[in-house]
């Protein structure tokens, strides 16, 4: 199996050129890589436009089938092509992808006491490892807008996946040596302080006491996701993720990893 890399990079830094361009040239070193991209802000901006709501629980997304609609458009179309054109003015051959091309994901809706409350959103069932493989073995780079259709219908609208959660899943898939959730935070911080190292069995308590919320609860749940999926180690922070091993805040499994 190879040894891999997953990287995602945030969704709300991606319309900044300087940064984006930092994060291909990072990139460059840690090949072979699997992107996996946001673009949460470029989805709030289209839909107000377009005048649908832009609303978040619990830092998911609220999407309807409108707003789903406008997300397939949006990381499907201008926000992968710009983090495609990026990586490729670095050096690296990326392609770019959506979880529906070639069955690369499966979701299933995300459901509480049986109801629909995140409206079109989707968590990952199932990721076809394989065709990533095929494409990291050519020498390609695959980049990745996080949207996945329910079971095997792919003529419908695809489900809205959280970012994170798609790239944790795609790590744990890979057994990926490293998942690096990249965005503009140093790393996750508890009583203002950031945490060089996080036990995943603290991301429970970190977020029900208030230290992590939102997005970067989100970010946590994913990380101890991956490990428990595979993944061998995840970490959370900025930019200097990618060329120093000390960065950011790594999250330890607290469970045998899978054979």
């Amino acid at each position: 199996m190879l040894s891999v890399r997953v990287v995602k990079l945030g969704g709300n830094e991606l319309d900044r050129p300087a940064w984006l361009e930092a994060c291909a040239r990072g990139l460059l070193p840690l090949d072979p890589v699997v992107v996996v991209h946001g673009g949460g802000r470029a989805v709030s901006a289209w839909s107000e436009r377009l005048g649908l709501p832009v609303g978040k629980r619990d830092g998911l997304r609220v999407t309807t089938l409108a707003v789903a609609e406008v997300v397939e458009l949006v990381l499907g179309g201008p926000v992968n092509r710009r983090v495609v054109a990026a990586l490729r003015g670095a050096g690296l051959d990326a392609v770019g992808l959506s979880g529906v091309d070639g069955g690369l994901l499966t979701a299933r809706p995300v459901r509480e006491a049986g109801r629909a409350v995140l409206g079109h959103v989707g968590t990952i069932a199932q990721v076809r490892g394989a065709l990533l493989e095929s494409f990291l073995l050519a020498g390609l780079t695959p980049v990745i807008a996080p949207m996945a259709p329910e079971g095997g219908n792919g003529s419908a609208t695809p489900l809205n996946v959280n970012a994170d959660e798609a790239a944790a899943a795609i790590a744990g898939a890979l057994r990926a040596t490293e998942l690096l959730l990249v965005s503009d935070v140093p790393g996750v911080q508890v009583d203002g302080l950031v945490q060089p190292v996080l036990d995943g069995a603290d991301v429970d308590s970190l977020i029900e006491g208030g230290e992590a919320s939102d997005g970067m609860a989100v970010k946590l749940r994913a990380a101890a996701a991956a490990l428990r999926a595979g993944a061998r180690a995840v970490r959370i922070g900025d930019l200097r993720l990618l060329d120093d091993a000390r960065a950011g805040t790594r999250i330890l499994a607290t469970t045998a990893q899978p054979a």
